[in-house]
C-alpha cells in the first residue's frame, strides 16, 4: 500500500530486553545464564551466606530458571511491540529508534512518538523532543509500574486516531510557533485523552552547552564522591564540598527527589508533574573551615535559576536523568545555572 504522506510520521522508542543485553555481551544463552549464576554466587559467599561450591552445584537449575525468567519478559516484551506495530495503519510512515541512538535521530515536528517499554525510557526520550505528542506503552504491566507508560497496546488504535485529530485541530490554529499552538490544545483537549504538559529542567553552560532533564538534573563527581563548587541560590551564596546537587521536576518527585526528601524527612511537599516549580537538594554536605553547609534545599519558580561553580580540576560533570554518559564537565572556571525549561514534556495521558 502506498504511504499518505500527508499523515503524521509514528516513531517506536525502544530499549533492548535484559536478555538481549546479555546475549549481547556474552555471545550465548548458555554463557549469559553461567555469568548470571556465578555472579550470584559471588554476591552469597561475600554475605557469607552459602559456600561457593554448595552454591555452584545448584547452577544447571539456577540458570535454567534465571533465563526461563528472562525469556519470559523478553516474549513478553516482543509480543507487546508485535501488537503496537500491527495497530499502525499500513499506510502510515513509521521508524524504530532504539534508546542508545536517541542523540543521533532527527524528530519530525509532527512526529507521534510512541514509547515502548518501561516507564525510565520516557525520560530518556523527553529531552530530544521538542513539543511532539508522546504516547507511552506498557509493554510488561507485571514488571513496569506505568506511571509514564499508561497504555496497553490495545489502545493504540484509539490513542493514535486522537492524537492525529488533535494535530488537525493544531495545524487550524493561527499561529506560527509550535509550542504556542500546542499549550492552546492543552486547554481545548476533549475526549478520553488529554495532553499532559510536563515540566522539564534545564541546565545551561556559561558556554551555551545545555541539557533538558524531565525527572533531575545532578551536578557533582563522576564518581559521586566529593564535589567542590559554589552554590549561589536565593538564599545565599556558599562554598561547599558535597556528594552533589540535585534539581528535581514533578515528574522526578517520585523517584530519586522522593528518596532524598525522606532521607531528611522533607515537610515541604514535592512538586508535582505539570506545577511551574523545582526542588533542589545537596546530597550530603560537609561543615568544615573551608566549605560549609547552610544551603541544603530550595525551590525554584518561572525565572528563579539554581547557579553553581566548579571548583574541580578532574571529574566534575553535569547530567540528566541518571544517563551519565550523555553528560556536561563541570571543572575549574566552568558554571552552570539550573531552571525551569521552556520546552514542556507533551504527554499523551486518560482524560
Amino acid at each position: 500500500m502506498k504511504l499518505d504522506l500527508s499523515r503524521p510520521r509514528i516513531v517506536l522508542v525502544t530499549r533492548k530486553t535484559r536478555r538481549e543485553v546479555l546475549l549481547e555481551r556474552h555471545g550465548t544463552a548458555g554463557q549469559a545464564a553461567f555469568y548470571m549464576v556465578t555472579r550470584a554466587a559471588a554476591q552469597a559467599v561475600q554475605r557469607g551466606g552459602v559456600p561457593m561450591p554448595a552454591v555452584l552445584s545448584a547452577s544447571p537449575q539456577k540458570q535454567s530458571g534465571e533465563m526461563q525468567g528472562l525469556e519470559q519478559a523478553h516474549e513478553r516484551s516482543m509480543q507487546s511491540l508485535s501488537d503496537v506495530q500491527r495497530a499502525i495503519p499500513s499506510d502510515q510512515r513509521q521508524v524504530r529508534v532504539d534508546r542508545d541512538s536517541l542523540d543521533r535521530f532527527v524528530f519530525e515536528e509532527n512526529d507521534i512518538v510512541l514509547v515502548v517499554g518501561q516507564d525510565g525510557l520516557v525520560p530518556n526520550t523527553a529531552k530530544y523532543l521538542s513539543g511532539q505528542f508522546t504516547i507511552g506503552i506498557n509493554t510488561d504491566p507485571q514488571n513496569y509500574e506505568g506511571s509514564l507508560v499508561q497504555h496497553s497496546p490495545a489502545e493504540l488504535p484509539a490513542l493514535l486516531a486522537w492524537a492525529e485529530a488533535q494535530l488537525q485541530r493544531e495545524d487550524a490554529a493561527l499561529d506560527d510557533n509550535p509550542q504556542a499552538r500546542r499549550n492552546l490544545l492543552h486547554s481545548m483537549s476533549s475526549g478520553p485523552y488529554r495532553i499532559q504538559q510536563r515540566v522539564m529542567a534545564e541546565a545551561i553552560r556559561e558556554d551555551g552547552q545545555r541539557l533538558l532533564a524531565l525527572n533531575e538534573v545532578f551536578i557533582g563527581h563522576q564518581s559521586h564522591q566529593s564535589a567542590r563548587y559554589r552554590l549561589i541560590s536565593a538564599d545565599g551564596e556558599e562554598r561547599q564540598s558535597s556528594s552533589g546537587v540535585l534539581c528535581c521536576t514533578g515528574t522526578g518527585s517520585t523517584g530519586w527527589a522522593r528518596s532524598m526528601a525522606q532521607q531528611i524527612q522533607l515537610q515541604q511537599e514535592l512538586p508535582q508533574p505539570e506545577e511551574l516549580r523545582l526542588i533542589w537538594f545537596v546530597r550530603e554536605p560537609w561543615q568544615s573551615v573551608s566549605s560549609g553547609a547552610s544551603l541544603r534545599l530550595g525551590s525554584l519558580g518561572p525565572g528563579m535559576y539554581l547557579e553553581a561553580s566548579s571548583e574541580m580540576g578532574e571529574g566534575g560533570v553535569i547530567f540528566a536523568d541518571g544517563i551519565e554518559s550523555d553528560r556536561l564537565e563541570f571543572l575549574d572556571g566552568q558554571s552552570v545555572r539550573v531552571g525551569i525549561a521552556q520546552q514542556r514534556l507533551n504527554l499523551v495521558v486518560k482524560a
